[in-house]
């Protein structure tokens, strides 16, 4: 019966898409959703209406409310528009900044909301070609703007698309702004509502300057040009995965100095289709094969891969063997932070009010990194509006070193407030030199740092849910953890249950129940255990499944112990995948 009723409730949503409002070929696909036997694909194209999640809209492109098409990304913009209005009427001129990434349709998409905004009376400026998500951010800012929106699904496949809005100090909309955009974006309730005739007086097209500046001002936060200068001519395959990332990123380097930057020419091309890889997420081992292969072809020393948007890095860097490895989100945070605090404290840069950001599902070795160096910690939630509001709040009265996520994103600079693989991929690079200045190679430098403060390896495994009966699944697996606290993990007992949804964390050796200072409620949960092995559980806010992170750490007194170290460490998390049926 439930069934029955959902269906004819998503016939008469589908049929009201079939009026003159709508364009030829909206109805063609819709009627074709209609007249098709199985009705799986019609439900799940109507059966809600997209929603802002952590940053803005994202899905599976076609016809339907549940889908990335013209009409839900004209209402999302309309609403935004609207709510801009209300927010910023004292202004004669509200201004926006509108980028987009290789994915099919993300220029049309584009278009359509530089259209809206101007018909609404707001000026849009719109990069001329596809543009890192960073940049966007970095332009709201410089321009002056109130807003920005990126056409953007980050490493999704190929099927979907994305809109991300962002605030007036460029990062993505936070609390109350989200939640007044989605009010403004429910209460259009039909399409005439929405001014898709724009004013081409209203629209600037960016010029290559704005690049030049972002370039200039990322070269300003270089720690050691000297040893750039020395080690120029290390070799770096580095590819774009088809995105965005072969915009600047190249450039950026060789401006740093860097004189040997290797392509992957099939990788180079934009295309939303991602030929040469299955799924274009520097977090898959596949989507680095091609670059990789260059680098055994060509000798070089590391490789770097940008995801779509081009605001994470992955990397690949030689063993002692000469061999490349992959290097996790963990381990680049590791790297990136260690060398930004030393390299400061050798320079004398250090001076007492200086902090880093992580989220609250990277490595707990990060935390034993900023203890011994005295930098402050902050931990946050998982998605990066939350590291660039603390970012926000403490302008003007802490220096920000760095902030990073263990889904490989960080952000090095503040002028910034989005994770940046611009910035990353320079990063590493540096970071690279340094390490060959002091004899090291970056595969050394990560072993000295487990050495120094610990070693902990991490598994992220995600079991995929898709469409409404997926949701469910996933929201009554919540229910359960909550309702059936796990005791013991892999024969560890559990001394600390952290539950981000009721903010409280539970300490079972003291008995004691506190407060957990966050600035909002999150469907998280987190166990810490005995022997220092830490589990998270979370649904993903932008894809259809639920995450899983397993931390375990252990004490080295020399690299020579690694390989035992990371034996174990297996043999671990193995237990605790059995432990938690994953």
């Amino acid at each position: 019966m439930e069934d029955e009723v959902l269906l004819k409730q998503v016939i008469t949503k589908a049929q009201s898409w079939l009026t003159k409002d709508y364009d030829e070929e909206t109805r063609k696909q819709v009627q074709a959703l209609l007249d098709k036997e199985d009705k799986t694909d019609l439900i799940e194209s109507f059966y809600k209406d997209l929603e802002f999640g952590t940053g803005g809209l994202r899905g599976i492109m076609g016809a339907g409310t549940n889908r990335m098409n013209r009409y839900t990304v004209g209402a999302a913009t309309q609403g935004l528009a609207n709510y801009l209005k209300k927010e910023f009427s004292a202004l004669p001129q509200i201004k926006v900044v509108i980028g987009h990434d290789c994915r099919n349709n993300s220029r049309k998409f584009a278009e359509v909301a530089a259209a809206i905004f101007s018909a609404n009376g707001i000026k849009a400026y719109l990069f001329p070609d596809l543009r890192p998500t960073p940049e966007v951010s970095y332009a709201i800012r410089k321009l002056g703007c109130q807003s920005g929106i990126i056409l953007t699904a980050s490493h999704n496949p190929k099927e979907y698309n994305g809109y991300k809005a962002y605030w007036d100090d460029g990062a993505q909309v936070v609390a109350p702004h989200d939640r007044n955009i989605i009010a403004e974006v429910n209460q259009i309730t039909a399409v005439s509502e929405i001014k898709f005739k724009g004013n081409p007086k209203l629209i600037e097209i960016l010029g290559k300057e704005i690049d030049q500046l972002f370039i200039d001002d990322l070269l300003s936060i270089t720690l050691s040009p000297d040893a750039i200068k020395r080690n120029s001519d290390i070799k770096i395959v580095y590819t774009p995965i088809h995105g965005t990332g072969g915009q600047l990123i190249p450039q950026a380097l060789e401006k740093m100095g860097f004189t040997n930057i290797i392509h992957v020419p099939e990788q180079d091309v934009v295309s939303g289709d991602f030929p040469t890889v299955v799924s274009p997420n520097p977090e898959e081992p596949a989507a680095l094969k091609m670059a990789i292969d260059k680098a055994m072809e060509t000798g070089a020393d590391l490789v770097m891969a940008s995801d779509p948007d081009a605001d994470r890095v992955g990397a690949a860097i030689r063993d002692d063997q000469g061999n490349f490895v992959l290097v996790n989100g963990n381990q680049t945070l590791l790297i990136y932070f260690h060398y930004l605090i030393s390299r400061r404290k050798e320079l004398g840069r250090i001076q007492g009010n200086e902090y880093i950001v992580k989220t609250i599902v990277s490595s707990e070795l990060i935390k034993s990194i900023a203890k011994k160096n005295r930098v402050e910690l902050y931990d946050c939630y998982t998605g990066f509006k939350w590291i660039a509001t603390v970012i926000r709040e403490n302008e003007g009265k802490k220096q920000y070193i760095g902030g990073g996520e263990e889904s490989y994103g960080f952000l090095a600079e503040d002028f910034v407030r989005d994770k940046d693989a611009v910035s990353g991929c320079m990063l590493l690079a540096e970071i690279a030199a340094w390490a060959k200045d002091n004899g090291k190679t970056l595969y050394r430098l990560l072993q000295d740092i487990y050495v120094d403060y610990g070693f902990s390896k991490e598994k992220g495994i995600s079991v995929v849910k898709y469409g409404k009966t997926g949701a469910e699944e996933i929201e009554a697996m919540m229910k359960s953890y909550r309702e059936h606290p796990i005791s013991e993990i892999a024969g560890s007992k559990v001394i600390l249950i952290k539950d981000f949804v009721k903010l409280t964390a539970q300490d079972l050796i003291e008995d004691e129940v506190f407060t957990l200072d966050m600035p909002t409620t999150s469907n998280v949960l987190q166990y810490f255990t005995e022997d220092n092995t830490k589990v998270s559980i979370r649904p993903s806010g932008t894809e259809p499944k639920i995450k899983f992170y397993i931390e375990v750490q252990s004490n080295v007194d020399s690299a020579e112990a690694l390989p035992l170290a990371e034996a174990e460490a297996e043999k671990k998390i193995e237990a605790v995948r059995a432990a938690l049926g994953i």
